[in-house]
């Protein structure tokens, strides 16, 4: 095989930035002469203030494309009421988010930061700047902590800063400094799967097939409707699920559209178009059925080593938040996201009430709503008012070791519906910070033990479920009630009247809590009679 000449060309050839930006400041940056060329100067007070502005702004606004494919669900005939429903509720919560006070997700995310470092741009200490400008957003904004401190191999303490962040900083050409900030929730960056395969899947009807089967098994625990991506190749895995999470952002969207024999990545226009067309035949919808799975689809092909073929997928949920900022001569800038979402909702829905939802009163025993809720199907719209106990990963854990030592489960688990959530921090003058649900999937393994012993009767979260919760809720006669994933600043206003402390304050978010609601919204996803509203959908995708 004979050597080709050397040719350099970079592996993401990205050029074209029509972001709109808006100042921060012109301080904290200055020219100074290097020899014949000239350095831009940056102060740490610049990556301190970018970080900070950065990390407010993604929890509170989000970006005009995604609002306008959101708003779009609204005016296709072809979505299901659920699918309006979700849209018009996602666009309700983005208003109320958009005042500052209450994040549109409880889970305000893991900080990440990709930088790249012009070769003229001298700064020092950016790491500690950066951090500093990530302490200070989820200190000064009703954000969640989420980041938990290993003080051994099993024990774990929350960092109570949302410390550390993900930095990831590198070299480029240039004046000029270059930022992605990132805010990714445990929900959505659980839906990251890296798949080696062989090439003998890269034929157009075995990949499709493939790629469909794994998007199906993503469920809805990350919240749709989501901006799938899919990336196809790599230099090695890690390089495959870096693409993945930046792609998703939309930070590859100028990519070539086609490759060349020097191993460029491109996009592959048309297979994001069968996979955006697959998803939305698959019938899951925007959580609870219907077209609106997805809202986008990016599939990136990248180079790779003869012998593997690693094959990524993830989403971007639908708390989209990222936001590009750049630090040049002229400033520090940070991407311009949507202060005012309200344009994107008709007038005529902005009040609209759920009238065809069946009302129902948690205070009452147990035996009387578990009656209640007998009476009606699987997808049952819900309007809950009443006492809900809030549990989650670690107070699920402590309570399993309870059952484990002889000890009964706690009367409040037995009396009241169980909401897996885990809130954001309360503003003042407000009863409750931001507080959706989490991942129910996370509870699978307590759910036969606690039914068992009498409690988890009524269950509330997000995403679908195993089959182990069908078969516990049919064996003891519990339900699943899905919860909206993703609009939790206005369950925080409009849904939950009081918030308490039950059981370990020391865990933070993670505690229990009672809360009192009126009006939560709800669906029966799971029923006392073995139906699962999640095994009768997905199968469409195939089909085609």
């Amino acid at each position: 095989m004979a050597t080709a000449e050397f040719a350099y060309q970079p592996l993401f050839d990205v050029r074209d930035d029509d972001t709109q930006y808006r100042k921060l400041t012109s301080e904290f940056v200055e020219v100074a002469p290097f020899g014949d060329e000239q350095l831009l100067r940056v102060a740490p007070q610049a990556l301190t203030m970018l970080a900070a502005q950065a990390f407010h702004d993604i929890n509170f606004f989000l970006r005009p494309a995604h609002l306008r494919q959101v708003a779009a669900i609204l005016d296709d005939p072809e979505a299901s009421e659920n699918d309006r429903m979700v849209a018009l509720t996602m666009l309700k919560n983005a208003d109320i988010a958009s005042a500052g006070v209450l994040p549109f997700c409880q889970d305000t995310g893991t900080a990440i930061v990709l930088g790249k470092k012009g070769h003229r741009v001298f700064s020092t200490g950016d790491e500690a700047a950066l951090s500093r400008g990530v302490f200070e957003a989820y200190r000064d904004n009703n954000l969640r902590y989420s980041q938990n401190a290993p003080l051994s191999m099993y024990e774990e303490k929350n960092t109570g800063t949302n410390l550390p962040a993900q930095l990831d900083l590198m070299a480029d050409e240039g004046d000029a400094y270059k930022f992605l900030f990132i805010a990714k929730g445990g929900g959505s960056a659980n839906k990251s799967f890296l798949y080696q395969e062989t090439r003998a899947v890269l034929r157009p009807d075995k990949l499709v097939e493939f790629l469909t089967e794994k998007m199906v098994s993503l469920g809805t625990a990350a919240c749709p409707p989501y901006h799938l991506t899919f990336v196809i190749g790599g230099t090695s895995a890690e390089a495959t699920m870096k693409t993945v999470k930046l792609a998703s952002t939309k930070y590859y969207d100028h990519l070539p559209t086609s490759g060349n024999e020097l191993g460029r990545a491109f996009r592959d226009l048309e297979l994001e178009q069968q996979m955006l067309e697959a998803a939305r035949r698959c019938g899951i919808g925007a959580q609870f059925g219907g077209k609106y799975f997805a809202l986008d689809a990016r599939v990136v092909r990248l180079p790779r080593h003869g012998a593997s073929l690693p094959i990524g997928i993830g989403v971007s949920c639908s708390a989209d938040r990222q936001a590009k900022g750049k630090i040049t001569r002229d400033g520090v800038f940070i991407e311009q996201l949507e202060t005012q979402p309200l344009q994107y909702m008709p007038e005529a829905l902005r009040h609209r009430k759920d009238e065809g939802a069946v009302r129902v009163d948690l205070n009452r025993p147990m035996a009387e709503i578990l009656a209640e809720l007998d009476r009606y199907p699987v997808t049952t719209r819900l309007m809950l008012s009443g006492p809900i106990v809030v549990a989650r990963d670690i107070a699920h854990a402590k309570l399993k070791q309870r059952l484990e030592a002889g000890e009964p489960l706690p009367e409040y688990l037995k009396n009241h519906p169980v909401y897996y959530a885990g809130p954001a921090k309360k503003p003042e003058g407000l009863p409750s910070g931001s507080f959706g649900p989490t991942t129910a999937g996370r509870m699978d393994a307590y759910v036969d033990p606690f039914q068992a012993a009498g409690g988890s009767m009524v269950m509330i979260a997000k995403g679908n479920r195993g089959s182990q919760v069908t078969e516990a809720c049919h064996k003891h006669g519990g339900f699943y009630l899905g919860s909206i994933g993703g609009p939790a600043a206005i369950l925080a206003k409009e849904n939950i009247r009081s918030v308490e402390v039950l059981e370990f304050p020391e865990l933070g978010m993670e505690a229990v809590w009672k809360i009192e609601v009126e009006d939560f919204p709800a669906f029966i996803l799971v029923d006392n009679k073995g139906n699962d509203f999640f095994q009768d959908v997905g199968g469409g995708c195939a089909a085609h």
